[in-house]
């Protein structure tokens, strides 16, 4: 009976082992990233695949700050995108098959950071509604070509209302006004900043930050969805 019970309690452990997140330490995820060390980003337009046409725009806005927080020189993205619209190369979808190393011909960039929208729409339906965004990151070397970093981060807002504690068909309706009213009030950048956040507190620490090259052993969850409902 013992020994049913031992084997019950490891199966179990090793069910919720396989449910739960795949943790890994930074070293063993990404370990180019710790072999060259790069100190400068050029981040290229977002790759919009939404319907959102605003949404390259709006995002832009949001990626150097945390990257420069995360110790990285980032080249200022206004002068980037205007010296890439002027060779009228401003969709980075033009760029993909474009060799690495000419961004640091060009640039002098350590590292070329691809972008990709992969979701930034509101799903609104008759009893509820949320908003998503979700984006995908690939850092890749401009000295040897290769990756170094990819990641992904999403945020799922639910706006769904309440009924404000009426029954029946007065309820539902005022259910329905809510949730309409709170999904067209959801501002995508602080979305979009915590998706940021949540893929990018994965990525080795840069050359000026105090903590650069002490997190090799720091844990990272691969592929993380995140949800946040709000009042």
């Amino acid at each position: 009976m013992r020994k049913s019970s031992l084997v019950l309690l490891v199966a179990l452990g090793f069910s919720l082992s396989a449910c739960g997140p795949k943790m890994i330490t930074k070293e063993e995820a990404f370990p180019k990233m710790y072999a060259e060390r790069p100190i400068s980003v050029l981040v290229l337009p977002p790759m919009n695949e939404t319907t959102a046409a605003d949404a390259k725009e709006y995002y832009a806005t949001t990626i150097a700050e945390p990257l420069s927080y995360g110790g990285y020189y980032v080249f200022p993205l206004e002068v980037t995108y205007e010296i890439m619209k002027a060779e009228g190369i401003y969709d980075t979808e033009l760029l993909l098959n474009t060799p690495p190393q000419k961004f640091r011909e060009y640039f002098g960039a350590d590292s070329v950071l691809y972008i990709k929208i992969l979701n930034w729409d509101t799903a609104y339906y008759v009893v509820g509604g949320h908003v998503k965004v979700s984006v995908e990151f690939l850092l890749r070397s401009t000295t040897t070509g290769e990756d170094l970093w990819k990641y992904d981060g999403t945020i799922i807002v639910d706006t769904s209302g309440g009924s404000g504690g009426a029954g029946g068909l007065a309820g539902l309706l005022i259910k329905i006004a809510i949730t309409a009213v709170k999904t067209a009030a959801t501002d995508y950048v602080p979305l979009a900043k915590q998706a940021n956040s949540i893929a990018l507190v994965s990525i080795p620490y840069g050359k000026y930050h105090p903590d650069f090259d002490t997190d090799r052993a720091a844990e990272v969850v691969i592929e993380k969805k995140v949800q946040e409902e709000t009042e």
